[in-house]
């Protein structure tokens, strides 16, 4: 009995359904970089597929800042557990994915729900076009944010991502995808979701969000689907280029920057736009992003006490990224942010730019790779002070 399971585990490592492959590649709930398939296993009857992967990131920075002491973070910054497959029919696919790490559960406080699931949705994909997929999951926002946190060239996403994403939610999605080889091509994606976040379950919803982004291919699609990770690790022979907008709209929002972030006081409408654009051509990559978050009257203040406030993030940012993979594949990577607060909050939260330049050791393209970073950032406050914090950072990446 036992070597006949033995047997079954590793005759279909790797092995993929045609029609399951092309789906691991383009849905949203699958974004992390993989250079293989992972840990496969197929029932003898082929009605049943589990695909196991993991991935984990170790990192150590130093960190200096001018308003705290100097200090070091030895952290697991993400360690998570993903399964994927079908049911059934290779058209009916599964994701779950689980974190574990303490930055990516989050600290665990009285009424909040413990953060281990990311990802547990289900899709149909009737066809090579459509996927619809219903559960919890990335929503189709900026370029940056659905790519995963392994498939960056530095060891984090931009201030700006951090600040104006809008992150993973429950819901309907429902995607188009026309991507053609050396030929114009679209993907159209949609969503309603619950405008809440991942795993809210304090009170029932009073309001939905809606997002929609459209991705343009103007020279075809990116060899290997070279948009669902940075850099031109694969080497475009020809410049291909993707041109991207997204618009979301939050009813009644209960969060200081949407799905994410702080409780606010009272609810607010909230509407995010982003726009990226990515070109890549022989070992050279460059993207560029803008994110912009707006709310009427984002300040809201607690009623048993006045000075206690909490407010949506309103405003704007910019990113540009360039980089260039060498043959030794050894890769360097610099980036520019700038984010500006909107009027109504600029007492609360400085005007910042950001300056990092990294290099990357690619040992197994993005599934085993080491990161070496430092970053600057210049923070300017409304009343004219000034400062200056930046950190030192290695890291280690590893997945399946």
């Amino acid at each position: 009995m036992n070597k006949y399971i033995v047997t079954i585990l590793f005759l279909v490592l790797f092995q993929t359904v045609k029609s399951q492959e092309n789906n691991d590649i383009k849905l949203s709930a699958l974004p992390y970089y993989s250079y293989g398939k992972g840990l496969g296993i197929t029932s003898p009857d082929s009605i049943f597929k589990l695909n196991i992967r993991f991935r984990m990131q170790n990192r150590l920075t130093y960190l200096n800042n001018d308003n705290a002491e100097d200090g070091y973070e030895a952290i697991i910054r993400r360690l998570r557990l993903r399964f994927d497959g079908y049911v059934g029919d290779p058209s009916i696919i599964y994701v779950i994915q689980l974190s574990f790490s303490p930055n990516d559960v989050g600290a665990i406080e009285d009424g909040d729900n413990l953060n281990i699931i990311r990802d547990a949705i289900l899709f149909y994909r009737p066809n090579a076009h459509w996927n619809i997929g219903f559960g919890q999951t990335k929503l189709p926002g900026n370029r940056q944010r659905i790519n995963s946190s392994g498939a960056l060239q530095l060891t984090d996403r931009s201030i700006n991502n951090s600040r104006f994403n809008i992150d993973r939610d429950f819901g309907l999605q429902v995607y188009y995808l026309n991507e053609l080889q050396n030929k114009f091509s679209y993907n159209v994606k949609t969503a309603i979701s619950t405008g809440e976040g991942r795993n809210w379950t304090k009170e029932p919803d009073n309001g939905l969000a809606f997002t929609g982004r459209l991705e343009l291919f103007p020279f075809g699609a990116f060899k290997s689907n070279g948009t669902l990770f940075e850099g031109d690790i694969k080497r475009e022979e020809s410049p291909k280029l993707m041109l991207s907008g997204v618009y979301h709209f939050n009813h009644n929002a209960r969060r200081t920057r949407g799905t994410i972030g702080e409780e606010l006081f009272e609810q607010r409408d909230i509407q995010s736009l982003f726009f990226d654009a990515i070109v890549k051509y022989n070992g050279w990559a460059f993207q560029t992003a803008y994110m912009s978050r707006a709310a009427n009257n984002p300040i809201t203040i607690n009623p048993d006490d006045t000075l206690d406030t909490e407010y949506v993030f309103t405003g704007s940012g910019f990113d540009a990224q360039l980089s260039y993979i060498f043959k030794s594949n050894y890769e360097l990577i610099g980036r520019y942010s700038y984010q500006e607060p909107h009027k109504d909050i600029e007492n609360l939260t400085p005007q910042t730019d950001q300056y990092s330049l990294g290099v990357t050791k690619y040992i197994w393209e993005h599934a085993l790779k080491l990161q070496a970073e430092i970053t600057t950032s210049d923070l300017n406050y409304v009343d004219s002070s000034k400062a200056n914090d930046w950190y030192l950072r290695f890291q280690v990446e590893i997945g399946i």
